[in-house]
């Protein structure tokens, strides 16, 4: 979302008055769908089998069904004709690839090591979810953060590629390798490419389609006019819903797990909460060095920090097993990052004030995925 799209008068209404019951309490909605999910892992005897029964490459079918749903509304609301302006932009391109692939991987496995030198089951688990790079919630994080949709869509796609082609790779330099050039215990990691490739290809390619199709025929049928204040209003909430039903199912599947194990899971919560705050914090710093506007800042910041758990969780069960320590370790992943993205997102939008365009960029709170674009 370019800062131009998100400029509104002066004079519009505070913006709280404007949000719904929903958007204005989201950070609130968000936690009580985790504790709705864990309750119902604990209450109910033999709901995880039951939701896991049904799985589309290594994950739950209805977490499956809510991911999509969550993000189909926001990639049919980018603006896939203005993509070519993120791709000519190397400032936002290098650094983003850089943190990603090089960064990122490093500084979790740096930090697994450093919390964890006595677990490696939960060690190995970290640095699985340290590999496996944001392709789907981040692009939620990012537009409640009115950052900018395409430079998201743009990422996101890239870090698919990339996805495909090195996470193998990588697992095998991160557990083996590089732990035999340092003296440290070495794990070893068998994934297939086309497993990875499936899970890209499902998770962002079937609401990429959806969503490119939807505004490409919508626009053709009815203009960009009608499409951005007629069905984007409508389709937009989708958003939200598909977002708390997919951290219901998500925390009801593994809640027995989560809270019959409390002590692991602090442990395994520290480095997860030292990575997110590092990664968004440095990414954010760095758009804002290299001269990023405050969109697509907060775009690289988020697409850094955020990881594809659903990537993680079902690698981990795959190699590990699904009641492993690696498998806890990818399922306290979503446990932290939910409720730290969603806080660094008002983080961000407090942050606007720090760059030179912020005059341009409206003073609002997390309601953008209800709310067409803007010209």
């Amino acid at each position: 979302m370019t800062a131009e799209m998100m400029a509104e008068p002066a004079t519009a209404a505070p913006v709280a008055a404007r949000l719904s019951f929903l958007d204005r309490f989201l950070a609130v909605w968000i936690l009580l769908a985790m504790a709705a999910g864990l309750g119902l892992g604990r209450a109910v005897p033999g709901l995880g089998d039951a939701l896991a029964k049904v799985t589309v490459t290594g994950v739950s079918l209805p977490i499956a069904l809510g991911l999509l749903v969550m993000m189909y509304p926001v990639l049919a609301k980018v603006r896939y004709d203005r993509l070519d302006t993120v791709t000519r932009d190397r400032r936002l391109l290098i650094p983003s690839l850089a943190i990603n692939w090089i960064l990122g991987p490093a500084v979790m496995f740096a930090l697994a090591w450093i919390f964890l030198p006595d677990l490696p089951e939960y060690r190995t688990g970290l640095i699985i979810v340290g590999l496996a790079r944001c392709i789907a919630m981040v692009i939620i994080w990012n537009d409640l953060a009115c950052g900018d949709r395409e430079a998201a869509a743009v990422l996101v796609a890239l870090n698919s590629v990339f996805q495909v082609l090195a996470f193998s790779l990588l697992g095998w330099f991160y557990l083996s390798v590089l732990p035999g050039w340092l003296g440290l215990e070495q794990t070893g990691l068998n994934v297939s490419v086309w497993e990875i490739a499936r899970s890209v290809l499902i998770f962002l390619g079937i609401p990429l389609a959806a969503g490119f199709l939807t505004r490409r025929l919508g626009e053709k049928a009815k203009g960009r006019t009608w499409y951005e204040t007629k069905l984007i209003p409508r389709i937009g909430p989708f958003a939200l819903w598909g977002l708390l039903f997919t951290i219901v199912v998500l925390f009801a599947l593994q809640g027995d797990a989560i809270t019959s194990r409390p002590l692991d899971v602090a442990r395994i919560a520290l480095p997860l909460l030292v990575y997110f705050a590092v990664m968004w914090a440095g990414s954010m710093a760095l758009g804002r060095a290299v001269g990023l506007n405050y969109p697509r800042a907060t775009t690289l910041a988020f697409t850094a920090a955020g990881n594809n758990f659903e990537l993680a969780i079902a690698v981990a069960i795959a190699t590990f097993g699904a009641t492993s320590g690696q498998a806890l370790a990818g399922v306290v992943g979503p446990l932290i990052e939910v409720p730290v993205l969603i806080g660094l997102v008002y983080v961000a939008l407090a942050a606007r004030r720090l760059f030179p365009d912020a005059a341009s960029v409206p003073a609002a709170t997390p309601a953008d995925l209800k709310e067409p674009a803007r010209d």
